[in-house]
């Protein structure tokens, strides 16, 4: 049995695959399935595990374009300016950084042009937000 604690070991085949089974789970975990179950619902009762998702290859996708866009915002307007970009359709994740810029948020539309619009149009039209910088997703590599 690994040297990981219980909860890594979980943890880490989920990463690797969030469609996995508690049976998938416990077999590549080396514990009991009653065990997986256990320590999924604390660690999502805990906020650890907040949502499972499909990785995505944004070259593949048919009529939808994704940018990660950094976002600068004044630190006085910080709380509004988050809780309206968590409120905009396109936003599908919103991450504080402690990169280059305050916050980092994957956005999604039609296309690039629909993606120009979204940034322009909404991001940069909430108050407090002083920059966005998209960088557009072209081929997952991994």
């Amino acid at each position: 049995m690994s040297s990981e604690s219980t909860r890594d070991r979980i943890l880490s085949v989920l990463e690797e695959d969030a469609k996995a089974s508690y049976g998938e789970i416990a077999e590549r975990a080396e514990v009991s399935k009653p065990t997986v179950r256990k320590y999924i619902e604390q660690l999502e009762s805990e906020g650890v595990i907040v949502g499972y998702s499909a990785e995505v290859d944004p070259k593949k996708l048919s009529g939808q374009s994704i940018a990660l866009v950094g976002i600068d915002v004044a630190s006085e307007r910080y709380v509004e300016a988050t809780r309206a970009l968590q409120a905009l359709d396109h936003v599908e994740a919103l991450y504080t950084s402690s990169g280059d810029h305050m916050l980092m948020a994957e956005v999604r539309g039609g296309d690039g042009d629909e993606l120009g619009a979204v940034i322009s149009d909404e991001i940069l039209s909430i108050e407090g937000v002083t920059a966005a910088h998209p960088s557009f997703l072209q081929e997952r590599l991994k």
